[in-house]
């Protein structure tokens, strides 16, 4: 438990996402779906700044897992769609190394026209490396920024990415994390997460706005994550939210964990 929220540490530590869809399908877990529309349109948007520029900017994924979030923004595909794929009886009698290939002609033959390089950022080192193998991917790392500084690979490649985006990492991730990535950019970073109100993110905006980017966020839209575990996982969201100042009727007291949207880009900073 996080706090009180459900861990789901060994489904990331598998060789490929088969577990990860498994588990999580009973949970209807869909904020990748609310994120897809969303990180399309500010990848979109980060990428025409650069417009002129031989190389374009790349989205760099944090708690990227299996390449979820990168499956979504590059390619002709829905999240109920991968759930049926890895949930199937054809992907079940698969090796890890025949799904991989079989998850590459996939998602080479659904690649959208205006595809961005991304990036993916995880601990989870098996998990980031079947995304890489998968296609998903073009550049892997694993290095626990909450702990150390970048390495060399990752810091090398920090200076292309112009967006980073992030879709309930925020129970792991702080603002240390952001500021060692913010440390090594060398173009402009906007950053677009989607963080659960049971945990405050202001620690993130405060380290934020010292390099220069404005966030804004509205706190009654909010987007569904997932339904709970159980009861306890519930009362401990629910006192969550009203420690924060948060109202849990119609959200968690419903039955599910919600997020909302912080969008940050540079700017002044009041």
């Amino acid at each position: 438990m996080t706090g009180g929220k459900s861990r789901f540490d060994d489904i990331y530590v598998q060789p490929d996402p088969r577990a990860y869809f498994t588990r999580l399908a009973p949970l209807e877990y869909e904020i990748p779906h609310h994120a897809q529309p969303v990180f399309r349109r500010e990848a979109a948007e980060r990428a025409a700044l650069d417009n002129g520029r031989p190389d374009r900017p790349v989205v760099l994924d944090v708690c990227c897992s299996y390449g979820i979030n990168a499956a979504l923004l590059n390619h002709d595909v829905t999240l109920a769609e991968l759930y049926e794929r890895y949930t199937s009886d054809t992907a079940g009698r698969m090796s890890t190394t025949e799904l991989a290939a079989w998850d590459k002609e996939f998602y080479a033959g659904r690649r959208r026209p205006q595809a961005l390089s991304v990036y993916g950022l995880d601990i989870a080192a098996p998990a980031v490396h079947y995304a890489q193998q998968a296609g998903l991917l073009d550049g892997a790392f694993t290095d626990d920024l909450e702990q150390a500084p970048p390495g060399p690979e990752l810091r090398s490649a920090l200076t292309d990415v112009g967006l980073i985006t992030l879709t309930g990492g925020g129970s792991y991730v702080t603002e240390r994390t952001f500021a060692a990535l913010l440390d090594g950019a060398r173009r402009p970073v906007w950053v677009s997460a989607f963080v659960l109100r049971t945990v405050s993110y202001e620690p993130v905006v405060r380290t934020l706005a010292t390099y220069g980017l404005r966030t804004t966020v509205d706190p009654s839209r909010t987007y569904p994550q997932r339904r709970f575990t159980d009861e306890r996982e519930q009362r401990y969201a629910i006192e969550a939210v009203r420690e924060l100042g948060g109202d849990p009727s119609g959200r968690e007291e419903a039955g599910r964990f919600h997020c909302v949207l912080y969008d940050s880009r540079p700017g002044s900073v009041s």
